[in-house]
């Protein structure tokens, strides 16, 4: 699979959010002093059968005299390569919400919501996808697992249960468990972190030694990268 560059991000994650991108739009507002939209679209990923490309377009909403207010959101497309159908996949995570629904969204001002693609099953009838959940100017941080199996339509959101922790990390798939999703789980100020294995229900079990992977092709386009401001 090939990697993107090497970048920073906020959980040190091996799938990075464009942390970089995001940050430096919120801080060139120069002296505007009306709310800013800004877009980024991803690279696309492709599936190992090549049937399917998905990939992220990020919404960052600047408010230059209430930085707070700003949010940062996301929506995640699926392309059919062969059919030329689009779709898009929503998560069930605290602040997720579609960005281009054009309603009133201020109760989630102030929150950072980005879904990423970061892999595709060997057989490439499941998408893995990385949650990104903050709130601007807080310790809180964390991922959700956000799967779309092809064969149900159906797509799951999940992160860790029954233990605790402050932050989660998600690795990919899991590999001594092929159903389930690789967290590495971290409490804040402690220095050792901890992996699990976590399966679509939250269902949670120790994976020590496990490893992570994931399938499929990152490809740039004309389109990937910073959009023009509106």
């Amino acid at each position: 699979m090939n990697h993107r560059s090497v970048q920073f991000d906020p959980l040190d994650s091996p799938h990075p959010i464009p942390w970089n991108w995001v940050m430096a739009t919120l801080t060139d507002v120069h002296s505007a002093s009306v709310p800013q939209l800004h877009c980024y679209r991803s690279q696309s990923l492709i599936s190992p059968d090549g049937q399917y490309a998905a990939y992220s377009r990020i919404q960052v909403q600047v408010y230059p005299e209430e930085p707070l207010r700003s949010r940062v959101s996301s929506v995640l497309f699926l392309e059919n390569l062969k059919t030329g159908s689009l779709q898009t996949l929503m998560p069930a995570s605290p602040f997720s919400d579609n960005p281009f629904a054009g309603e009133n969204q201020s109760e989630l001002a102030g929150t950072i919501a980005v879904l990423i693609p970061i892999g595709w099953s060997k057989q490439s009838d499941r998408l893995l996808a990385r949650e990104f959940e903050s709130i601007f100017c807080s310790d809180i941080a964390s991922d959700y697992a956000v799967i779309w199996d092809s064969a149900l339509n159906r797509v799951s959101t999940f992160a860790p249960t029954q233990i605790h922790y402050t932050n989660a990390v998600i690795l990919g798939w899991s590999q001594t468990y092929p159903n389930r999703v690789l967290f590495r789980t971290i409490n804040m100020g402690e220095p050792d972190s901890a992996l699990c294995a976590v399966d679509w229900s939250g269902q949670t079990v120790a994976a020590q030694d496990d490893q992570a992977i994931v399938f499929g092709q990152r490809v740039n386009s004309i389109w990937t990268g910073p959009q023009a401001k509106h």
